[in-house]
């Protein structure tokens, strides 16, 4: 199983995972970025005539940004997230009411 692992890996696992290909409008031209994470694992259990064994992988792409050509001048434009924006808000304000309350039991 190792083995053909190894064999298919190479194949997939290339800048085009990561770089989408160009698309141009206008005078610029715009390259898609993504962030691709690749995961693997394999086991097996020996036991005598009843070898068991298994296995099995993943792949997850995220969209991160994109690069702009334009002018003979490249510039990378990231993708903000406003899940995450919001998240970290909430986590900012919830430890700020918690060290508020924790300055008031103090007094």
């Amino acid at each position: 199983m190792i083995e053909r692992l190894a064999e298919i890996i190479p194949l997939h696992a290339s800048a085009k995972q990561v770089y989408a290909d160009p698309v141009e409008r206008d005078g610029t031209t715009i390259i898609p970025v993504a962030r691709v994470q690749w995961g693997f694992g394999a086991g097996g259990l020996g036991r005598g005539l009843g070898e068991r064994g298994g296995g099995g992988g993943g792949v997850r792409a995220k969209p991160t940004g994109y690069i702009e050509l334009r002018d003979g001048v490249s510039r990378y434009r990231p993708i903000v997230d406003a899940g995450s924006i919001g998240a970290l808000a909430a986590a900012g304000i919830a430890g700020l009411l918690v060290g508020l309350m924790i300055a008031r039991s103090r007094r």
